[in-house]
């Protein structure tokens, strides 16, 4: 269980991770389903609010040289998450646009609570989602 917890928070940062493999596998040889929803869920936001805390700490050096977007690129990121608004952390579990969503929010100073909120009901549902997949189709084949 430690191991799907550190997975499933990497795989939520910016670095690469495939947590869904490993909660299946888990699921696979016979570890209780709800206790992998939970701490991969757990593990999974807490990876999402280490990067919506890099996100607003990486505000204060957007006047720097070297800050890795430029203001109007940040202004375009803006008005697009303006647009759509905090629900767009619904996607924060999608692979390539779910990370840069979540350090938008930190970016953008969406209130901790609301970020929390938003990305645990979008991690939740994904692992949900992947436990009724395994259900479904690795049955047969587990335990």
């Amino acid at each position: 269980m430690l191991s799907l917890f550190f997975v499933a928070l990497v795989s939520a940062t910016l670095l690469p991770g495939g947590s869904e493999v490993w909660l299946a596998r888990l699921w696979c040889v016979g570890e209780p389903t709800l206790a992998l929803w939970c701490v991969a869920t757990m593990g999974n936001t807490l990876g999402s609010m280490i990067n919506v805390a890099m996100g607003r700490y990486a505000r204060r050096f957007q006047d720097c040289r070297w800050f890795p977007a430029s203001p109007r690129s940040l202004a375009r990121a803006e008005g697009w998450y303006h647009r759509f608004g905090e629900m767009s952390l619904l996607v924060s579990w999608a692979p390539i646009i779910g990370d840069p969503l979540t350090v938008l929010a930190g970016v953008f100073r969406l209130p901790w609570w609301r970020a929390l909120a938003w990305i645990v009901v979008a991690k939740g549902a994904r692992y949900a989602l992947v436990l009724l997949l395994a259900n479904q189709w690795l049955a047969p084949y587990c335990r």
